[in-house]
């Protein structure tokens, strides 16, 4: 896949190469107007004066002809100037390194399968993506603030690709046909609304989650292509409010799903790759079965309905979600008892 590097390339560079180029044709085209020189014999000696190695003439001048080497001389001893000193500074100034270093991100990114594209580095887009290294998640952020992508490069395990990511190119390099996952979490909802649609019209089975901070702007996104919406200000409010009525359920709760010790966690299990016994069974065949400590706690059906502590006798398929409670060792076991292995 072929990358912009616009972002990291110097303008001032593009313009050293415009002007040196420029200087080659208006060489070339006055000694072939002013001298009636043959082409080669003026870009040669185009190139002598321009670069100063002290060879003589081609053939020999007129006055007018001494004026406009003289002019060209003059001319390019200010670009060369420009040149070498704008090199000089993309060097020094670290310019080089952000570019060498954009590069290496790149091509990693043009290897990511099955990962996560974030889409904005703000407060919600920085949490999303510790939480998703918490995990060992592979992710990719989509970000076109110059500040926040330095901030970004300070963080070496960070992959992004600086650009819009309401853009379809952008979204390509992020490698969406080849992700898992999209979560927009741009502060401004009309940003987000385009970024889903984007995103869906390129991958109609990617799963987008998306911030919303306006009151009806979830259903726009829904709308739009999202599957999951989330409302900061919504969830803040309800969580301060469940402190006060069953503060210990929400600390529970949140220590399950967000705390950083890892002794015990509740994880969701697909169905789809259940061992073949199990499929079209009961539930409770699989608890008899199951030696590892873990626990059933609930159930999303194939309607996606779900199901809290389901019965021994409900009969699981393959589009059936089991949420299991229990230690990492312990579901790591339920794994082995519960997949079919290949």
């Amino acid at each position: 896949m072929a990358y912009n590097y616009k972002a990291i390339s110097s303008r001032t560079i593009r313009m050293g190469v415009f002007l040196l180029t420029l200087m080659l044709v208006i060489g070339t085209v006055g000694y072939i107007v002013i001298e009636d020189f043959p082409l080669i014999d003026a870009i040669f000696m185009t190139i002598i004066t321009v670069s100063t190695v002290g060879f003589g003439e081609v053939q020999p001048l007129s006055d007018a002809g001494k004026l406009f080497t003289s002019g060209l001389i003059f001319f390019s001893l200010g670009t060369l100037a420009y040149v070498g000193s704008t090199l000089a500074s993309f060097v020094l100034d670290g310019e080089f390194m952000h570019y060498l270093k954009t590069v290496r991100v790149y091509k990693k990114v043009d290897k990511l399968e099955d990962h996560i594209i974030v889409c904005g580095f703000g407060r919600n887009g920085e949490q999303v993506c510790n939480e998703l290294i918490d995990h060992g998640i592979e992710f990719v952020i989509i970000e076109k603030r110059a500040n926040v992508i330095e901030r970004i490069r300070q963080r070496p395990e960070l992959l992004y690709i600086n650009g819009d990511a309401t853009h379809e190119d952008v979204l390509e390099q992020a490698r969406v046909h080849h992700a898992r996952a999209l979560i927009a979490t741009t502060p401004n909802d009309a940003d987000n609304v385009f970024v889903v649609l984007t995103a869906r019209s390129l991958n109609p089975n990617l799963r987008i989650i998306s911030r919303a901070s306006e009151i009806n702007s979830d259903v726009k996104l829904k709308r739009a292509g999202a599957t999951n919406v989330i409302m900061p200000e919504r969830i803040g409010g309800q969580r301060m409010a469940t402190l006060v009525t069953q503060p210990d359920v929400v600390e529970f709760v949140e220590h399950l799903l967000l705390a950083e010790s890892k002794d015990v966690s509740l994880e969701e299990i697909a169905c789809k790759n259940m061992a073949e016994g199990f499929v079209d069974r009961p539930l409770g065949n699989i608890k008899k079965l199951n030696n590892s400590g873990a626990s059933i706690i609930g159930l999303k059906n194939k309607e996606g309905g779900y199901i809290v502590n389901p019965p021994k006798d409900h009969v699981v398929n393959r589009k059936d979600q089991i949420f299991l409670l229990g230690s990492a060792e312990q579901i790591k076991v339920f794994r082995e008892l519960f997949e079919e292995r290949y």
